[in-house]
């Protein structure tokens, strides 16, 4: 709840706080006032330290009044409100320590550290946006006949769909199962059933519609395959004829 104006402050143990608990509140509360408010003397913050003491509250209420807090509702109100004032004052005190800080600083500070694992996979290596993995995808493209895309991360896509599914060993052995071969449709010149205003948008269009058939008819196969799979286990059941009994 209060992680990242704590990190401001330097609080070691916020990543474990628990405004709920009496403990952390209190804890934390005499952390605040030793380390960063300051506003009693040392002598004068016995009552505030003794964290175990039944009359705590009323020394927080107190002190509350005495740093004139203006909330005066719920507890981690006034928590937070000595967490922000906290801060100001550690601002006043310091001020050239935050001034070197931004937006894109603090969101690298905060940035996640990856842990440096050495992979013995060459891939890892590699530099996908050197001019040599970008000429080596044109070629690759090309063999393919493969239109350019502007992203070559794009293009080695497109490959990778080709070679999964054209040149597995599968389609190799019977190539016939893959390439189909038939009458061409002249999809360009079929009708689309509304007019977008643009004939590019037009054909655009007749290429997705084709495109999510194919995808439709896909899910279909693999729905009847699932049925035919049940099917031949509930329509084969195995039975123990030797349980059987004739008559009474």
């Amino acid at each position: 709840m209060f992680k990242r104006k704590l990190k401001a402050l330097d609080y070691i143990d916020r990543d474990k706080i628990n405004a709920n608990d009496p403990q952390h509140f209190r804890k934390l509360v005499v952390w605040l006032e030793d380390q960063k408010i300051r506003h009693y003397k040392i002598e004068d913050r016995k009552d505030i330290r003794d964290i175990n003491s039944t009359s705590w509250p009323e020394t927080f209420k107190r002190y509350c009044e005495d740093v004139a807090c203006p909330i005066t509702t719920q507890p981690v109100d006034q928590l937070e409100w000595l967490i922000g004032f906290a801060i100001k004052l550690e601002f006043e005190d310091n001020y050239k320590k935050y001034q070197p800080i931004t937006g894109k600083s603090l969101k690298d500070m905060n940035k996640p550290v990856a842990p440096n694992i050495k992979s013995s996979n060459p891939l890892d290596n590699l530099d996908f946006h050197s001019a040599e993995f970008k000429n080596g995808i044109e070629e690759l493209r090309k063999l393919l006949c493969i239109p350019r895309h502007s992203d070559h991360l794009v293009t080695l896509q497109a490959c990778s769909k080709i070679v999964c599914k054209r040149l597995n060993a599968e389609a190799l052995l019977n190539p016939k199962s893959i390439v189909l071969k038939g009458k061409e449709f002249p999809i360009l010149e079929a009708e689309l059933g509304f007019n977008m205003g643009d004939p590019v948008l037009n054909n655009a269009a007749k290429i997705l519609r084709l495109l999510y058939i194919q995808d439709l008819r896909d899910l279909q196969t693999r729905i009847n395959e699932t049925i035919v799979s049940v099917q031949n286990i509930t329509a084969n059941p195995r039975t123990d004829t030797k349980l059987g009994k004739v008559g009474k």
